[in-house]
Formats: C-alpha cells, structure tokens, sequence
C-alpha cells in the first residue's frame, strides 16, 4: 500500500522530495540546491519568513529528515532507486557548476556522480545536456589531485555514451588529458589514458586526438617510463589511435619502436599488436633493425597467449617476406621450426585463427 509522503519531505522552493535537506538560519529547512540556487540569485532572505541572512549563509545538514525521507517506503524500491538517483544527480551537478561551491562540496558532488553514471546512462546523458561538461573540465585543470582523479573518471564514464564521445573532444577534453599524461600523477595519467582509449572508438576522434600537439608523444612518454598500468594503459590507447594509418606514422616518427620492442620483451602483448599494424607503412621496417626484435617474438611465441602468438607469427611472416635478413636469423635459429610447429599446432587444436 502507497501512502502519501508528508509534506514536510518537500522542498517549501521546489515542491519536490528533499534529496539533501539543509537547514537555514532561519530555522527552515530547504532542499540544498534549491536554496543554493535562491543564495546564488543574490537573494539573503529566507524564502519563507523573509528574515535576512548573512552574507554567506551556512547551509547545516538536516541528518534527521534525510534518514526519515530515505526510510520512508511510499513508492516501489526499483521507482525509489531511479528517483532517488535523479534526485541525487541533479543536486550534485548543480553544486558542480556552482561558483561558490567549496572544494569540498565539488569533490563530494564528483564523487557522487561518478558512481551514478557508471550505472545510469540516463545520468550521463542528463551532466552533458546541463552543460555540467565544462565545470568538470575545470575541475581536471585543478591542481587538486584528488579532484583532478575524480573528473578523469566522471569523463571516462560520459565516453560510455557514443554520443558523448565527439562532443568531449569538440570541448576540448584533449588538451586536458595531454596535460594530465605530462604532470598528473600515476592514477590520474592511467585515467586519462584510458579516457583516450575510449574516446578513439569514434574515427573521427582517432585522426583528432593524433594530430593534437604532444598527444601521441605523451602516450610515448608514458610507455617508457610509466608504471605498469600507465604502460599498459597507454599501449593500450595506442592501439586503438593506430588503427588510423596517419597515425601509426605520427608514433614511429616519436622513435617508439625501441620502447614497444622493449615493452613486449617484458611480456606486454598490447606492445606486439600495436607493432603488428605497422607493418602496411614503409615506417614499420624499422622494427627489423631493432637489436634483438626477432628474439622478442619468438619469445611471444613460446611463452605467449593465443593472440600474442597470432600477432608474432603475423610479424615474423611479413618481415620475412621483405627482409633476407630475418630470413636468415630465423634460420640460424633451428629450435624455432620445432617451436612454431609446436605452438601452431596448439592455435588450431584450440579453434584459433591465424592472422593472415
């Protein structure tokens, strides 16, 4: 049975249901973004009895109402569920986008909306078309790591949304993400890598984020001296940009081959794949000069999953077919015939595909 919510759970301002009732000098209590908006108008009266208040009002949590909102069961718990994100969503964006908002009340608001776009892309969709977008940019400029972190997440869920993902880069996400792969800090660069990752989905966004100053070079960067998820993110991101032939010139012109050599010696297969798409440029016959690139294949072949052998057996095929010279270090080496028959045989008993 439904019964009807008291009156006192409503906002006096809004009429709606007080996600986050807070208490006024003047003894009332209003729903926190609903008199935010009220201060924020240049109004220092209360709504209600018109007493004056004090040039920055405080805004004092009503705990007690809030716990007897939440408890109070009058609606279904899936309907409680999606009105109480609603509800929550649109108080934390606009304390997001709020000047006076302290550092934090942002942070909490970040927080808040991460969680609830990670699981609602109704939320998602609701932070871009309030044009909360920019507030967040703002906040990945901070200098506040822990703000910094949080708006990378709340993006990298926004890119969940096809949609979203040209519109982020049309806003200038790209810019900020460069800057965080420069200075930010482990986590905050792995964030932003990933963010790239995701946004590349979209091929315009691929030949936009490649042709941007110091993007691709950062990604570099971060592959040579990052920790072990910054390098597995970024290969990871220059994967996905490569797919874009101008692209995959703009990486080996960063002398990246070495560091990707060096990246799959130490098992990360992500390093062969991104290696294996250079081979349509002329730029990619680099690799063969490589000290001991051969070596580094073999080794994938014998240690590797099934798709870090497709990709090795790919390589080696191609280099062999333009080089005499790999053809001849292969030969050299007599156990690799009994280790690619051996490892070949395994890929078919398994089902797997050999790239072509």
């Amino acid at each position: 049975m439904a019964f009807e919510l008291p009156n006192d759970f409503r906002c006096p301002i809004s009429l709606e249901i007080m996600s986050d009732p807070v208490i006024i000098q003047s003894g009332h209590t209003f729903d926190r973004v609903s008199i935010q908006r009220w201060i924020d108008s240049g109004n220092r009266t209360c709504p209600i009895t018109k007493l004056p208040l004090s040039e920055n009002p405080s805004l004092i949590p009503n705990h007690a109402l809030r716990s007897l909102i939440s408890n109070f069961a009058h609606v279904s718990p899936k309907q409680e569920d999606h009105s109480h994100s609603q509800s929550q969503s649109h108080s934390s964006i606009s304390t997001l986008v709020s000047r006076s908002s302290s550092r934090e009340s942002r942070l909490e608001s970040l927080t808040r909306l991460v969680r609830l776009t990670k699981r609602d892309s109704s939320v998602r969709r609701k932070v871009t078309e309030s044009g909360a977008v920019r507030a967040v940019l703002d906040c990945v400029d901070s200098v506040d790591r822990a703000l910094q972190e949080k708006s990378l997440s709340l993006l990298l869920n926004l890119s969940l949304e096809d949609d979203n993902k040209v519109g982020l880069v049309a806003d200038g996400v790209v810019r900020r993400i460069v800057a965080v792969l420069r200075v930010g800090s482990p986590d905050c660069k792995a964030v932003a890598a990933t963010l790239l990752t995701s946004l590349a989905v979209v091929e315009v966004n691929k030949a936009t984020i490649g042709s941007y100053p110091d993007a691709i070079s950062a990604l570099v960067s971060l592959l040579r001296h990052g920790n072990d998820r910054e390098r597995k993110e970024s290969a990871t991101a220059l994967y996905a940009l490569c797919s874009f032939p101008d692209n995959r010139k703009r990486v080996v012109d960063c002398g990246s081959v070495g560091i990707l050599v060096e990246a799959a010696d130490s098992g990360m297969e992500r390093a062969v794949e991104v290696l294996g798409l250079w081979l349509s440029v002329e730029e990619g016959e680099e690799m063969s000069r490589v000290s001991g690139f051969v070596e580094v294949l073999v080794n994938v072949l014998r240690n590797g999953s099934l798709k870090g052998i497709q990709y090795s057996l790919f390589i080696l095929n191609c280099l062999c077919c333009c080089s005499r010279e790999i053809v001849e270090e292969v030969k050299r080496k007599v156990w690799l015939r009994y280790a690619l028959v051996w490892r070949i045989m395994r890929v078919r008993k398994s089902g797997g595909m050999l790239l072509t």
